[in-house]
């Protein structure tokens, strides 16, 4: 016989689509489970059945080909109105099912045993179920071991469920904060062609290098939920791939990695002075279109220590760039020295520029080449 509604059914049936689980893939936490079901309680079949409004699902199965039947043909619709448990040792015996077709056919289902799953407001969403085809009883210790393993059982939909609200969270949170990033870039970049002054222009130039570091990281952060620490090599890989689209066709990026974790905003401070040189490498190394390479090198010269080199074999530039206390390149180069605790050593040659700074990664890096 079908089983009367539950005295709650909307309620249930929306805790249900609540955790999104029905006709999802299998999952070996799931799995698992049922595996260990059937072997505690020695029964051929044992199932995680999830009862819809017409059908059971069944996210997990052992011994059972099919992955739900009609909801007229569910013993667990029957269970989810009992209070925790429900334990029928001969369904041939009992009104409920013996005109049940997956009972009185042959090899017919003819013990069943379920507890209840429910959400932490109390509602029965399914159960965890194992069953025979020959009519049997469970001891009490099976009895409870099948309960604690329910508890397991919406464990783990609870914390999908958490996983999947986080994930849905992050994604409105980065959706605002790049929205918020990228029109905080184009005002900036609107007001820079307003300005008249170069001294000013090359300020709010220098405030778009900034925006531009940040955004980059925050993509990082994004794509590999790093937290509040980073890969530095794969940060500047990005760096370097967005420096790449902007460059000159007759400049060519080169890059050398190496993976390293510090803190994200030691990230941001290396972004920012990696985009400052290759910005101005850009601009002023290479004039009458000549060819040339600009190139970024991470290494760990020794444990606890990361150094990074940006260089170029451009044009070079007069020795009192190095003491233009007035120059803004330099003074974002100092903030983000600052910023690391670290010198920055520029270095001018015959051919090029080389601008290298070494700093103490927070926390201790992990490294590895």
């Amino acid at each position: 016989m079908k089983a009367p509604l539950h005295p709650r059914q909307d309620e249930r049936l929306k805790a249900l689509q609540a955790y999104e689980v029905l006709d999802t893939d299998p999952e070996k936490d799931f799995d698992d489970i049922v595996q260990l079901a059937a072997s505690i309680c020695g029964t051929p079949i044992s199932l995680v059945s999830l009862v819809d409004s017409e059908r059971q699902w069944f996210k997990a199965s052992v011994g059972l080909e099919l992955r739900e039947t009609p909801i007229e043909q569910a013993i667990c619709s029957h269970a989810i109105l009992e209070e925790e448990f429900l334990e029928v040792e001969d369904t041939l015996q009992d009104e409920r099912m013996v005109d049940n077709p997956l009972c009185c056919s042959e090899p017919g289902l003819r013990f069943y045993a379920g507890a209840l799953l429910k959400t932490p407001d109390g509602l029965p969403i399914g159960t965890l179920c194992v069953l025979d085809r020959e009519p049997r009883r469970l001891t009490p210790l099976q009895r409870d071991a099948i309960k604690v393993l329910a508890r397991q059982v919406m464990a783990q939909l609870e914390m999908r469920k958490a996983l999947g609200s986080a994930s849905t969270m992050r994604q409105e949170a980065d959706h605002r904060v790049k929205n918020s990033l990228q029109s905080l870039s184009a005002f900036v970049r609107i007001q820079e062609r307003r300005l008249q002054s170069e001294e000013a222009k090359l300020a709010v130039s220098k405030i778009t290098t900034r925006i531009d570091a940040v955004s980059k990281l925050h993509e990082y952060l994004y794509k590999t939920d790093a937290g509040s620490n980073v890969d530095l090599g794969v940060y500047v890989s990005n760096i370097v791939d967005y420096l790449t689209e902007t460059a000159p066709p007759h400049v060519t990026m080169e890059y050398a990695p190496v993976s390293v974790e510090v803190g994200s905003q030691q990230a941001v401070s290396v972004g920012t002075l990696i985009n400052e040189f290759v910005a101005n490498s850009f601009k002023h190394a290479f004039p009458d279109q000549r060819e040339g390479v600009v190139r970024i090198e991470l290494a760990v010269p020794s444990p606890g220590i990361v150094s990074v080199s940006c260089s170029d074999d451009g044009a070079g530039m007069t020795p009192d760039v190095t003491t233009q206390s007035g120059g803004l390149g330099m003074k974002i180069a100092e903030i983000a020295c600052m910023e690391l605790r670290c010198e920055l050593d520029l270095r001018i040659a015959a051919r090029g520029v080389t601008a290298s700074i070494e700093f103490t990664p927070e926390p201790r890096p992990q490294y590895r080449r």
